[in-house]
């Protein structure tokens, strides 16, 4: 198996309120735009976003768990400063995003803040000095 990931996934509660965060909201252009099913985002180079609406996503994959709390990981975006990471987290935040974490000093040497999506999703900006974090800048 090639170590890649090609789609995210994530199921969506409201398709229409997440089309509007991502594609309005965030500028982000749909390639895939499927009224009431899915909506899909180029979002990498050979990485794909998918918002698939929940009930879609459960006849496919199965039940979805739920209970309080977020789930248990992160969406990243990568910028190659600090200060786009502000900027980033502005353009959420205007966009409706719930503000999580304002950018902050990271023990790591980094520089990070989150938002949440219209589900909850969380969205890491991050500033990352290290050689990890050059690997992922276009």
């Amino acid at each position: 198996m090639d170590q890649r990931i090609s789609f995210l996934t994530l199921a969506v509660r409201d398709l229409d309120a997440s089309r509007a965060f991502y594609c309005d909201g965030l500028g982000w252009v749909a390639d895939v735009d499927v009224a009431g099913e899915v909506v899909m985002i180029q979002a990498g180079e050979r990485l794909v976003l998918s918002l698939w609406a929940e009930a879609a996503f459960e006849a496919e994959v199965g039940p979805i768990s739920r209970g309080p709390g977020v789930a248990p990981f992160t969406i990243a975006h990568n910028v190659a400063t600090r200060e786009e990471v502000d900027a980033v987290l502005a353009t959420a935040r205007a966009a409706g995003a719930e503000p999580v974490h304002a950018g902050q000093e990271r023990e790591w040497g980094g520089y990070t803040g989150y938002f949440g999506d219209p589900d909850g999703y969380r969205w890491e900006i991050a500033w990352n000095p290290g050689p990890i974090g050059r690997k992922v800048l276009p």
